[in-house]
């Protein structure tokens, strides 16, 4: 046997196994996605994503608190409405009695130390359900649709937000978000975080069961990503970056585990986010449910083949489990 053969010497012990990984996940790593509605009292199991529920405000410091003493580092809040007046241009989005600027506040007042991400969209505020303004048609009204999101952006910031994120995927919302908060000199305060590379997924399911995000009539995909279209979401990600764009993402992710690859080589130098979405989570917990593999083990491989595609911050569902299951 050749010299250059032996490799199990490097492996054969769980230390040295250990330093095989260019990066461990770590607690700080993972963002916990929570749903917020307008009850404020509210605490309403999700069916369709295990272990997760809407949260309303005053159930916030019982929730969070003992997840921040595991360490818990970051939120990302995704608001769920179910008691206002949707109209055509999402106006609820940044109602400041709404549940996601109400949040924020409530958060920063009981966790001063935990850093919150908005996810920024208008399917969950617009009466058609679709991610932007329309047009009599019904195809997507670009313009007005990006200067409402960038209204809303800087409507959760100035609330106290660190991080606003757009999920809707509109063309140039990254520019006009970023100016938006420049002009408000809020742009050194707030973080950028772009969902650069969202697929139309299969995946989203049990999140528009817990958001009641579903559009009420066609598809995002003439908007969200093709699922083969590696060279769009390599322009994408290009484009977000070249707008303002301080956090690149990745969504969903298992399945797209070479975009995250692509992103790492064309971000080097941005954090590299991506979305360990609603459906992923729950095809884990099935698969474990029916005995396919250890829960605990498929959520170890999953997250860590992100890490090692190049993702640095992974939004997931799995984050209190993450919390008991990490040391750091």
């Amino acid at each position: 046997m050749d010299i250059s053969s032996i490799l199990q010497g490097g492996y054969q012990h769980p230390l040295s196994r250990s330093w095989q990984d260019r990066r461990q996940l770590t607690k700080s790593m993972f963002m916990y996605p929570i749903f917020i509605t307008d009850d404020p009292d509210a605490s309403v199991v999700i069916s369709s994503l295990p272990g997760q529920r809407r949260w309303g405000v005053n159930q916030l410091e019982s929730f969070l608190g003992p997840l921040v003493k595991k360490g818990l580092r970051s939120v990302i809040l995704f608001g769920v409405p179910l008691n206002c007046e949707k109209d055509g241009r999402g106006t609820p989005a940044d109602d400041p009695s709404g549940p996601v600027i109400q949040a924020i506040k409530k958060i920063r007042l009981l966790f001063p130390s935990l850093y919150i991400a908005c996810d920024v969209c208008l399917c969950e505020y617009t009466s058609h359900g679709h991610c932007g303004l329309l047009h009599a048609d019904g195809t997507i009204n670009t313009k007005p649709s990006v200067l409402r999101l960038a209204e809303v952006s800087v409507s959760y910031a100035k609330a106290g937000a660190h991080c606003v994120a757009p999920s809707d995927m509109m063309d140039g919302r990254i520019k006009a978000i970023k100016q938006a908060l420049i002009d408000a000199d809020l742009a050194s305060k707030c973080t950028l975080m772009s969902y650069s590379a969202k697929f139309a997924s299969a995946l989203y399911g049990p999140f528009r069961d817990a958001a009641g995000s579903a559009p009420s009539f066609g598809d995002r995909k003439c908007y969200q990503l093709p699922p083969t279209a590696k060279g769009l979401a390599r322009r994408a990600i290009q484009r977000d970056m070249a707008e303002g764009a301080d956090i690149i993402m990745v969504k969903p992710a298992l399945p797209y585990l070479d975009i995250i690859s692509d992103a790492a080589q064309l971000a080097p130098d941005h954090p590299l986010a991506c979305y360990q979405v609603s459906g992923e989570f729950a095809m884990v917990h099935a698969g474990a449910a029916a005995g396919v593999y250890d829960l605990k083990t498929m959520a170890f491989e999953t997250t860590e083949s992100m890490v090692r595609a190049g993702a640095t911050l992974i939004l997931s569902y799995f984050t209190p489990d993450f919390l008991d299951w990490l040391e750091v």
